[in-house]
């Protein structure tokens, strides 16, 4: 554990920096996890795999914070959720198990290459509403259309690719095993773009998601000592308190202006990652 401050200082500066990942993440749908990694990485000088074992303990925290809330509203698509938990479960734990066995700097290369994918995704513009569009008959056969309420009443969506969705769910649950990122990015990007669910419903169901992939691979860093309870335990305090106010504020949010600021963040930190992967400073 790379820091000079004495446990304090160090537990109250990593709290704070947790709860503006979290209030970012809660907001973005992306989670505080994509910016604590590598915040702990680069700023405290913090081994990748503690980070990781960190970051996953505040996911699962955030996770179940923020999709109380979603749930209440009316956003998060629970069928959708179990469904495709089945696919980044079974991915988290391969991941988790293959993070174990790679070189640190390797690792840095690979989250930074999620982040900088994570960034461009982030500040690309959504379309609300997907319309006019013809179900699939495994969606129909799992029942996972439903509607979701906007400022004009509740609208409904129709579920399109489950395959596709359910193929791009391992690989974010690998990628979250692996970088302890929740990998919100990827599963939005799955169930926005190929399963063409309305973005509010993708960024909720995402979270609620989120924390049960977190879970099956923070059981593996756990088991090879990954997880320090120093470390943890403000990082997910912060995460906690700054999704829940994020939550709060999703509703009446401008996620574009959200998105590209969060976009820029994860930008810059993603060059650091890959910078310092391959310097071998990580």
């Amino acid at each position: 554990m790379g820091h000079s401050l004495n446990s304090l200082e160090f537990s109250l500066i990593v709290g704070l920096f947790g709860a503006a990942a979290g209030f970012l993440g809660a907001l973005t749908g992306l989670g505080g996890g994509v910016v604590i990694t590598p915040v702990l990485t680069l700023l405290f000088g913090v081994d990748i795999r503690y980070a990781i074992g960190a970051t996953l303990v505040s996911v699962i925290a955030t996770s179940s914070g923020a999709a109380s809330a979603f749930l209440k509203e009316g956003f998060s698509n629970i069928r959708i959720g179990m469904f495709l938990e089945i696919a980044t479960t079974f991915g988290a734990i391969t991941g988790a198990f293959l993070a174990t066995r790679i070189a640190t700097s390797a690792l840095g290369v690979i989250l930074g290459l999620v982040l900088l994918y994570s960034a461009f995704l982030s500040t690309r513009p959504k379309s609300e509403l997907h319309t006019g569009a013809r179900s699939d008959p495994l969606a129909d056969r799992l029942m996972l259309d439903s509607t979701y309420p906007t400022p004009h009443g509740w609208q409904p969506y129709r579920v399109q690719r489950v395959k596709t969705g359910f193929g791009m769910m391992f690989g974010a649950g690998a990628l979250s095993g692996m970088l302890g990122i929740g990998s919100g990015a990827l599963k939005v990007l799955a169930m926005d773009h190929a399963m063409r669910i309305p973005f509010k419903v993708s960024t909720s169901t995402s979270n609620f998601m989120i924390g049960v992939t977190a879970a099956a691979s923070a059981g593996v860093y756990l088991n090879r000592g990954y997880i320090d309870p120093v470390l943890a335990m403000p990082v997910m305090l912060g995460v906690s308190i700054g999704s829940l106010l994020g939550a709060r504020h999703l509703s009446g949010a401008d996620t574009r202006v959200l998105r590209i600021i969060f976009g820029l963040v994860v930008g810059v930190l993603a060059v650091e990652m890959i910078y310092n992967g391959l310097s071998g400073k990580i």
